[in-house]
């Protein structure tokens, strides 16, 4: 939205750690604008919950992956392993997304992501989710559609809900957006097939097991999803052409970083936990589209001595350069790794297939 500020500085509002005058009137401007919006999320959920605005079911089964906040919750990686662990069952799998923020005959950020991570699956992009899952199963013969970012899309009826929650910020800044980063009250998690706590190395195990408690609360004591905990484990630096270089090239080695992703935080404190010298940092809004001059600012505001620029897998594919201003550009590749609870999370998507071999109604 085009008043919002800037997202660190929105996010420093938001969190409460941005003090002063003009925060304090920014926080109650965003509060009342988040009135109507909530408003409306709930008259939307009350009418998918009592009937009165219709779900359509699908010919295949599908795997909706999704979260309660905006952006920045890891959902990619998780995509990606969900996708992988269909594949392992010999299950032909289709992604299905709305191509958020796409230009006309581009893909998406995430569909470009997941093409890199995950190549030879079929990736249909349709903001009528219903029509692309059906587009999924005639078109490209798959058995079972994968819904990306589909938590709120009550219109197409899923097999199973997964809800990828932040332990670094799990609850969107305690506010309904703008106010804060909730897309719908965090009750809404009542309606999950599965939780994935995403960063969850990031916290202590008391923090993890708080923020479980918390979800089972705010959904009314019946929080009965599958619970899997996970980290975020960087596993390489990825240069354009798809080459890839060891992680210890980061340690001690002074860098300059930038990306557009939903929690630019938690990227820039993963480059720090693995050595590297930060001499610089650069944020874009989610899903920025660069431009030449955006890249060209990157470039000319390289510090001294900086010998290589890093940003997310995200950002690169867009980007498509192997150099910035002279520098090496790579990016760190991330790959979601349990923690606790994958048998859970297997048995969830497992069971929600399952209805392959029963036939579906």
């Amino acid at each position: 939205m085009a008043f919002l500020p800037e997202p660190e500085t929105f996010k420093r509002i938001a969190d409460g750690s941005s003090t002063g005058v003009a925060a304090a009137v920014a926080r109650g401007v965003l509060a009342g604008l988040s009135l109507p919006y909530g408003l409306v999320v709930a008259l939307r959920n009350g009418g998918y919950d009592s009937g009165t605005l219709p779900s359509h079911a699908a010919p295949i089964p599908v795997v909706s992956i999704g979260n309660l906040t905006l952006g920045g919750t890891g959902k990619t990686p998780l995509v990606a392993w969900v996708v992988r662990l269909l594949r392992e069952r010999g299950l032909r799998t289709a992604i299905v997304s709305r191509g958020y923020a796409a230009r006309p005959g581009e893909r998406s950020d995430e569909a470009a992501e997941l093409l890199t991570l995950i190549p030879q699956t079929a990736h249909v992009v349709d903001r009528d989710r219903v029509a692309g899952v059906r587009t999924a199963a005639a078109a490209a013969g798959a058995e079972v559609a994968v819904l990306d970012d589909g938590f709120q899309h009550r219109r197409l009826r899923r097999d199973l809900d997964i809800v990828a929650v932040d332990a670094t910020d799990p609850f969107g800044c305690g506010h309904l957006f703008p106010r804060g980063l909730l897309r719908e009250p965090i009750r809404g998690i009542g309606r999950a097939g599965a939780v994935v706590l995403t960063r969850a190395s990031s916290v202590a195990a008391d923090r993890r097991r708080e923020i479980r408690a918390a979800l089972t609360a705010a959904a009314g004591g019946r929080l009965t999803a599958a619970w899997m905990e996970a980290e975020h484990r960087p596993i390489a630096l990825r240069s354009a052409d798809g080459s890839r270089q060891p992680l210890d090239d980061l340690a001690g080695r002074r860098i300059a970083a930038f990306a557009g992703i939903g929690n630019p935080a938690a990227f820039r404190a993963t480059l720090q936990s693995l050595g590297a010298e930060l001499a610089s940092f650069a944020g874009f809004p989610d899903h920025h589209a660069y431009t030449e001059s955006d890249l060209d600012r990157v470039a000319g505001g390289l510090p001294a001595g900086v010998r290589l620029v890093v940003t997310t897998l995200k950002d690169l594919v867009k980007i498509g350069r192997p150099r910035l201003g002279g520098v090496p550009l790579v990016a760190l590749e991330i790959a979601l790794t349990p923690l606790a609870g994958g048998e859970a999370l297997e048995q969830a998507v497992a069971a929600a297939v399952d209805s392959l071999g029963r036939g579906r109604s």
